[in-house]
């Protein structure tokens, strides 16, 4: 894939005032080039948990329709769920990986189908450092500041005591964008270090409204919403949703559905997390009625 150099007149203008702009700038794909798009920086735990993954996205799925921009790191874990969602639900995506941008450099060498699925999308990868520059271990802290720097908002979903992922943070503080984080179990370690975000000042942030309110937008109210959902299903989705006229018990629906029950039973469950179905008194239902 071809890697350009842009020249500092194509550099986006928030990376330009933060304390240490970049020197130059790489990118594979292209820049959104629209002004009222905002940017989300979604970071976490490569470790994540199921919690972590089902919120992070639960949150990604009510923000499509949006003028969002998501950005993340190019980590496996919450940063390579993020893309992945985004992309699923239409919304174009920044990648910013801790290497360069070269086939021989980029990391992780798992991620190079991501890579090029960004690319297809409408999205970008974006490096400071030289095509060939293989990551180090400071090179991720230095790649945090351009993700804290080009967003509006950091978002984080888990992050243990001492992890990088507050790095994230502590930078987003630094230039005055806004902190938002997902709580926690306080029994779960993976949620440590968001806990004492809240406790510290940071927006909790339990669905995707409150992400839409931090970034300063009217909220759609739920049949707009809902029908924005809708037009983005997969064809066993649409399914069950021609099944659902009235509400079915769980059992029924899925062997009306026609499929193995483990099929079945993720389709459903990614049907709820997005909000378009729900289960109440044992019987699934679309969610509106």
């Amino acid at each position: 894939m071809k890697i350009k150099k842009l020249s500092k007149k194509e550099f986006p203008k928030s990376l330009l005032e933060i304390p240490q702009p970049p020197e130059d700038l790489w990118i594979i794909g292209e820049l959104p080039k629209d002004e009222n798009l905002i940017f989300l920086s979604i970071v976490g735990s490569r470790k994540f948990t199921s919690y972590g993954k089902e919120s992070c996205e639960k949150i990604i799925a009510g923000l499509q329709g949006y003028p969002i921009v998501i950005v993340s790191g190019f980590a496996i874990g919450i940063d390579t769920i993020s893309h992945k969602k985004a992309m699923q639900v239409g919304l174009k995506t920044i990648v910013f990986p801790g290497s360069g941008l070269g086939d021989e450099a980029i990391y992780p060498k798992t991620n190079v189908r991501l890579m090029r699925e960004v690319v297809e999308s409408g999205g970008c990868l974006i490096s400071e450092f030289e095509p060939n520059f293989k990551a180090t271990q400071w090179s991720f802290p230095m790649r945090n500041r351009l993700m804290a720097g080009i967003s509006k908002a950091v978002l984080i979903i888990e992050a243990e005591e001492r992890s990088g992922t507050l790095i994230t943070a502590r930078l987003a503080t630094e230039y005055n964008r806004d902190v938002l984080a997902i709580p926690g179990s306080i029994f779960s370690s993976s949620s440590n270090g968001t806990n004492r975000l809240i406790r510290q000042g940071a927006t909790p942030i339990t669905c995707a409204d409150d992400v839409l309110e931090a970034l300063g937008f009217e909220r759609k109210n739920d049949k707009e919403k809902q029908k924005s959902l809708f037009l983005d299903l997969s064809p066993e989705e649409k399914k069950v949703i021609e099944l659902l006229r009235e509400p079915i018990p769980r059992d029924d629906l899925i062997r009306a559905m026609k499929i193995p029950i483990p099929n079945a039973n993720a389709i459903l469950s990614i049907m709820e997390i997005k909000e378009i179905i729900k289960e109440e008194m044992g019987e699934i239902k679309l969610y509106l009625n």
